[in-house]
């Protein structure tokens, strides 16, 4: 599996959960649990890529299994949904 493709599923993964948490703790904002799971899935990809293009080290996640890489990984798409 390309680096890329192994990046975006785990910002994407990641971007779910996310949208899942920020919707637990934001009732008033929350938009039910596949709301929130696709908002999150598209704003952990979405944020992943940009952040991957502004920070190249993130980048090289997926290019060997390096469990700080990942967790760059996971931390990048989780991002967006600090407020």
């Amino acid at each position: 599996m390309s680096g890329v493709l192994i990046n975006l599923i785990i910002q994407i993964v990641a971007g779910a959960i996310g949208g899942n948490v920020a919707g637990g703790a934001l009732k008033d904002l929350s938009l039910g649990t596949a709301g929130n799971t696709i908002a999150g899935a598209i704003g952990g990809g979405v944020g992943g890529q940009i952040l991957s293009a502004l920070i190249p080290a993130l980048a090289q996640a997926g290019s060997s299994v390096d469990i700080g890489a990942l967790i760059g990984q996971f931390a990048a798409a989780a991002l967006p949904l600090r407020s």
